[in-house]
């Protein structure tokens, strides 16, 4: 047993959470911060169409990212039970299985995406100059497909043994080429919207290169054929069975924000697809350290569970969504208590309304709650419960955000995109409470709690 999986498994949960997590908190906050960055970028050195463009495509970029979650999320939810039930067998024969994953879905996904990029940001509701800056944006990020899923891919691998320190610093260093190169590419060498994509692709093959190292120079917890491209079935099903969740969430995430990006410019103006574009962006980076969390408890819960150790794994979840909380509270407060400042310091050209704040304070009023939706979606694939994770995820896009959001701007106006998104939060948190009430139930009847 390696010194980092006793750890896991044996060390005060507490201690656990704090070694475990700082580092992968850091990583995807590091790696929001390089999505937030082209849009800050984009805005200042080029336009507000750019940046409206820009944030377009990025749904649609993020597709193929959603691959890279599927494989990586799967294959490190598989590498930590497999670690913490001393399957090596499966260890050595899962990278043959995540290279052709990926090779075969960057290829299936990009080929007619790239051809049909064009109506694709139109269905975004992209027109005009908009269109062809998001399509050309769009185009360039498929190019470097491949590495945006095997780069992430691997880089969870890592994150699935518990190095979360290691999955840290390789992403920093991507993070550190990407920006370097994003003011020479856009404005040096006047590439605009082409440029800030290209520097994002180079920094995914940075991640890609540095995780097949790791494997290739023998710093991993395990042995495995890290030049492999042989394609094992029941492994593969067991990577997609559990990064399932995540998949979907991206896929749902794309349908959402394709309604809301069409019902802006239906019932809206240019300046508000602008807002929400910024906003939004700004909002999903203020989740990044929930989403380092829910990264750091995956190996945590995943090992112990695979290990036996189901109730420490249910204690370990409690003190994530904790410290989730404690952490989203303090950014949430400055949000709600000075948002005129936070938005003039994201969009210093734009006019700050009494509607643009009170629309911010609405769309920010249930952050506080999400540590609980965030921490399930990575606990129950950890405890091979993934078919919940895939319910929750369907249940906030499929069943409320794409019917709501269709419907209420019809009624309501663009104001109802902000209210409108923070009841279904809270509603989700509320169906996600049942859910590991339900699942917690039985040990709790077993111990005579209930």
């Amino acid at each position: 047993m390696t010194s980092q999986k006793h750890f896991i498994l044996n060390g005060p949960l507490k201690s656990v959470m704090w070694q475990i997590s700082w580092p992968a908190v850091l990583a995807i906050v590091l790696y929001g911060l390089n999505n937030f960055l082209d849009a800050i970028l984009v805005g200042h050195l080029m336009n507000s169409n750019a940046l409206a463009a820009v944030g377009i495509a990025y749904p649609l970029s993020q597709i193929t990212l959603g691959f890279g979650r599927l494989i990586g999320i799967g294959s490190s939810a598989s590498i930590s039970m497999w670690l913490g039930s001393g399957q090596q067998d499966k260890l050595y024969r899962i990278f043959g299985t995540v290279n052709v994953l990926s090779l075969l879905s960057s290829v299936l996904f990009s080929i007619p995406a790239y051809i049909f990029a064009e109506q694709l940001v139109h269905m975004m509701g992209a027109r005009g100059e908009m269109a062809i800056l998001s399509a050309e944006y769009f185009r360039v990020t498929l190019l470097g497909s491949l590495f945006w899923i095997h780069g992430f891919s691997v880089n969870m691998m890592i994150r699935g043994e518990g190095k979360m320190r290691t999955a840290a610093w390789m992403i920093g260093l991507g993070l550190g080429i990407d920006v370097l190169l994003k003011p020479i590419f856009i404005s040096t060498l006047g590439w605009g919207v082409s440029g800030a994509a290209w520097a994002t692709n180079i920094g995914m093959l940075m991640y890609s290169v540095l995780g097949l190292w790791h494997f290739s120079n023998g710093k991993s917890s395990f042995k495995t054929k890290w030049a492999s491209f042989a394609f094992d079935r029941a492994i593969a099903s067991k990577i997609l069975s559990l990064g399932l969740p995540e998949m979907i969430f991206t896929v749902m995430a794309v349908l959402q924000n394709l309604v809301v990006f069409n019902a802006l410019s239906r019932f809206g103006s240019e300046p508000d697809l602008v807002f929400y574009t910024v906003i939004n962006r700004f909002y999903l980076f203020l989740l990044t350290p929930l989403f380092g969390l829910m990264r750091g408890l995956q190996p945590v819960a995943g090992m112990n569970y695979g290990a036996g150790q189901l109730p420490r794994a249910r204690q370990s979840l409690l003190i994530f969504i904790g410290t989730g909380v404690l952490i989203v509270l303090p950014f949430w407060a400055v949000t709600m208590c000075f948002p005129h400042q936070v938005l003039s310091a994201i969009m210093p050209d734009m006019a700050i309304t009494g509607k643009l704040i009170y629309n911010l304070r609405i769309y920010m009023s249930v952050l506080p709650l999400l540590p609980v939706i965030v921490m399930a979606l990575s606990y129950f694939p950890a405890i091979n419960e993934g078919k919940k994770a895939s319910m929750l995820a369907i249940s906030r896009q499929a069943v409320f955000y794409l019917p709501l959001m269709f419907v209420l701007p019809m009624f309501f106006g663009i104001e109802s995109v902000y209210w409108g998104s923070a009841v279904i939060d809270l509603m989700m948190t509320l169906i996600t409470f049942f859910f590991l009430w339900r699942s917690f139930k039985p040990a709790a009847f077993q111990q005579g709690i209930l």
